[in-house]
């Protein structure tokens, strides 16, 4: 069955550029992963560009390993990397092969599968009164993303932040290497809905707003996260606080989720 007009894939050409260019042109294209529990879409609204072998703040600075390998291959795929002991966060490989460089996808607002992405982040009782709500049943009255543990989780807090959009979209490292471009792939890039060019597939940049990166500790002077301004869906931008280490172990680094830096 031919792909819709929201599911049409980006082209390659479109990541063959530096992800600087890429990130920008990301925002307001759609997000999704058809995996066996069904679709969950997000448009993005937060993504953040690193460089390669020129970016100190890249996983690929250092140069090519066995956990980085994907970005050193062709653009359109992703590099799904795990954080923290607890999150994993999903990029878009850009340039040729041999030219690592990669857009960190930090943010979007879920447009489809809504009560999957909520029950992946809260646990079963979202799902439940979620449909609940959807069919009118007893209940309706209830938060629809009411968390298992009773606290409520706002809609646009599913997919806020790299390691939640991880979550709602169930992406780990089994989708590392993933190629969103070709036909069938699970997980997929498509233009925003009315843009159809390659270079103008996402949101247009005078709604774009540019900052710093997030949770890095080198190249923080470079503007290379981009955001659309005014977006509630856009996640919080706390700057990397250096602690001070303490013998105990286990201890450390900050609790920052969307850093590409080692």
């Amino acid at each position: 069955m031919p792909e819709s007009h929201q599911q049409r894939r980006l082209p390659r050409e479109f990541f063959d550029r530096p992800a600087t260019q890429v990130a920008p042109d990301l925002l307001g294209c759609v997000l999704w992963h058809d995996s066996p529990a069904g679709r969950v879409a997000v448009r993005l609204v937060e993504a953040e560009a690193y460089e390669g072998l020129t970016d100190p703040a890249s996983h690929a600075f250092r140069g090519q390993t066995a956990r980085n390998a994907v970005m050193f291959g062709p653009p359109g795929h992703v590099y799904v990397y795990f954080t923290y002991g607890m999150h994993f966060c999903v990029n878009l490989v850009c340039l040729p092969p041999g030219q690592p460089s990669a857009v960190l996808l930090r943010a979007g607002e879920v447009i489809e599968g809504a009560g999957l992405a909520a029950y992946r982040r809260t646990g079963a009782n979202a799902l439940a009164s979620s449909a609940a709500r959807a069919n009118g049943a007893a209940g309706a009255g209830r938060d629809p993303l009411a968390a298992a543990n009773g606290r409520p989780l706002r809609p646009v807090d599913l997919a806020r932040g790299p390691a939640r959009l991880c979550q709602a979209l169930d992406i780990d490292r089994s989708l590392n290497g993933a190629d969103v471009c070709a036909a069938g792939s699970p997980l997929g890039v498509g233009p925003a809905p009315g843009h159809d060019q390659p270079r103008a597939a996402g949101a247009g940049r005078a709604a774009i707003s540019t900052g710093p990166r997030v949770g890095i500790r080198q190249a923080t002077e470079r503007p290379w996260r981009f955001w659309l301004a005014g977006d509630d869906h856009v996640s919080v931008y706390r700057p990397l606080i250096e602690r001070r280490r303490t013998p105990k172990p286990g201890t450390g680094r900050t609790a920052e989720d969307g850093t590409m830096q080692q």
